[in-house]
């Protein structure tokens, strides 16, 4: 029987790698340093056998995706002996995977939940027809991007291309991006919380600046209640060299953003009508997902997503 991504029994109603720019992901825990620089008293020098673990998923990435125990133990301060247990335990789980010479990447696990988010996230299963039909209002060579919010990065999740030549689009799925440049990124920053703002602006102050976003914490804040008045935010060439974008916000429960609705266009064919003639669209694209989510969750009981501001 051919499986629909729309729904499926059991989901009910329906790396760190590099970047352009220096723009990096977000980094899982690292060990934690005692007095004179050594390991903490906690196992590991890590506050928790979770965070233990996470750390040494987090050692997986695109730059380098194997891995021996020997060095993910010189990477993460911490023993041979100690190392393995968490190597053990993520095999076990799938997690990771042996790999010839004695290194090991990532493991089956990952793939089976990437394919239940695929058919279970309330969010994707709520955008994706009104992504189809909202790509064809400009479909030569358009695209609608979904995103969400991933601590201080935000991540594609879903993308409908529209038909034409198409370049790659730089906001692929499952790469973390910059929170501060384009469009689909700025939109969701305009309305996280303002302790949450100033948290960003003191850790990231000149980043901000270069994204055009202001040099002083009062000019961040009017760039951003500007986004918030409009319902939407554009940008052209900001992040993809060859796009113009327009992206409204997507909410949540209690209005926390969850994420945006991005359409992209050549930017050779970005001009005023253009902008006029989609941003309603977008805007009305982003309501109707939010509408669809609370038809499938009537409790409305997901928490808001938090942002962990890189130190």
């Amino acid at each position: 029987m051919k499986e629909k991504l729309e729904s499926s029994p059991g989901c009910g109603n329906t790396d760190q790698v590099t970047l352009f720019r220096g723009v990096t992901t977000v980094s899982y825990p690292t060990p934690a340093r005692g007095e004179g620089g050594g390991r903490s008293k906690d196992e590991g020098g890590l506050p928790s056998s979770g965070d233990r673990l996470l750390a040494v998923l987090g050692l997986f990435t695109m730059d380098r995706p194997e891995w021996t125990v020997e060095d993910a133990a010189g990477e993460l301060a911490v023993s041979a002996t100690t190392a393995y247990r968490y190597f053990k335990r993520l095999t076990r789980a799938g997690l990771i995977s042996p790999v010839s010479g004695a290194s090991y990447t990532l493991g089956p696990a990952i793939i089976q939940m990437d394919r239940q988010i695929q058919l279970c996230d309330p969010m994707l299963n709520a955008a994706r027809g009104i992504m189809t039909n909202l790509v064809q209002q400009a479909a030569e060579g358009g695209a609608v991007i979904l995103c969400r919010l991933f601590h201080d990065r935000v991540m594609c999740v879903h993308q409908e291309i529209g038909t034409g030549h198409q370049e790659p689009i730089v906001f692929q799925r499952g790469r973390p991006m910059p929170l501060f440049r384009g469009a689909t990124s700025k939109i969701i920053l305009a309305h996280l919380p303002n302790r949450t703002l100033k948290s960003l602006f003191t850790a990231n102050a000149e980043e901000i600046a270069a994204a055009g976003l202001g040099h002083s914490w009062d000019d961040f804040r009017r760039h951003l209640a500007a986004f918030r008045r409009a319902g939407y935010t554009t940008a052209a060439g900001d992040v993809d060299q060859v796009r113009a974008a327009i992206a409204a916000p997507v909410f949540g429960p209690r209005r926390a953003v969850l994420g945006s609705l991005s359409f992209l266009v050549p930017k050779a064919r970005w001009d005023e009508s253009l902008r006029a003639r989609l941003a309603p669209l977008v805007i009305a694209a982003a309501r109707d997902i939010e509408t669809a989510m609370q038809a499938d969750d009537a409790d409305g009981q997901a928490s808001r997503p938090r942002v962990r501001v890189a130190r």
